[in-house]
């Protein structure tokens, strides 16, 4: 009798080893296969996401994130955080503005060497800033156009087997863009020759656009208030110079 209980024992402990190791296999290779379809994108800042949302639609098996916040307009003094490295550790591509806007960027090099990254403004011509090259190009829609289209082709290189949805998308976006450039040739048709002043170095490219004369720029930063001195001089110029634009966030 106790041989016959062992016998049967055996054979329910015998299945059940069976079925858990059949089981494991299956997690473990349907959560690879998972792995394997799931393509993550993450971008800079909002600009940049903004482009790449438009351009990955509801493409299935890739994920989009924005490494910042939605309302980080540009990201001077950006600072990693270790949610953000986390984020970027489990990414297949990084888009970036470039031009030294992201400047952390070394820092992402050393860490992840592997990490492909797109870099929009590259082969663009920047316009000169009070410390070196002006990157706000996504300022311009033309060149922001010319950005679309290096992620587009960024995305097709890295995850070819949705090169089709992505260049279709990006058609698309493109032509949004080029609908919101003829608005834009058509306010400068009627406004170019004028003078202009910049509270922010970023607005030189819409003021190039639009064919405006930047008579003086206070490059302030978005987050202090202006100085009761600082407004005396703007009004100054304002007055002095007939400027009849003023851009500001």
């Amino acid at each position: 009798m106790k041989s016959k209980y062992g016998f049967v024992c055996g054979m329910l402990l015998g299945i059940l080893l069976v079925s858990a190791g059949l089981t494991s296999f299956y997690v473990y290779h349907t959560q690879k296969d998972g792995e394997q379809g799931e393509f993550t994108v993450v971008t800079s800042f909002y600009p940049m996401y903004i482009a790449a949302q438009n351009i990955i639609g509801d493409v299935k098996g890739v994920t989009l994130f924005n490494l910042s916040e939605p309302q980080t307009g540009c990201l001077h003094d950006f600072q990693l955080t270790p949610e953000d490295m986390k984020l970027l550790s489990g990414a297949d591509v990084f888009i970036i503005n470039g031009g030294g806007i992201e400047s952390f960027m070394e820092e992402i090099a050393a860490d992840y060497p592997a990490l492909s990254v797109i870099e929009a403004g590259e082969g663009l011509s920047f316009l000169s800033g009070e410390e070196g090259d002006n990157a706000h190009l996504w300022m311009s829609v033309s060149l922001y156009r010319a950005q679309a289209a290096a992620i587009a082709e960024g995305l097709c290189g890295q995850d070819p087997a949705h090169a089709k949805q992505y260049r279709a998308n990006a058609e698309q976006y493109d032509q949004k863009l080029a609908a919101l450039e003829e608005r834009q040739k058509e306010l400068a048709a009627r406004i170019q020759g004028g003078s202009v002043v910049l509270l922010h170095e970023a607005y030189a490219y819409l003021a190039e656009d639009l064919g405006l004369e930047v008579c003086d720029l206070f490059n302030l930063d978005e987050e202090r208030q202006v100085s009761a001195g600082e407004m005396a001089s703007l009004l100054s110029v304002i007055r002095t110079r007939g400027v009849r634009y003023v851009f500001a966030e």
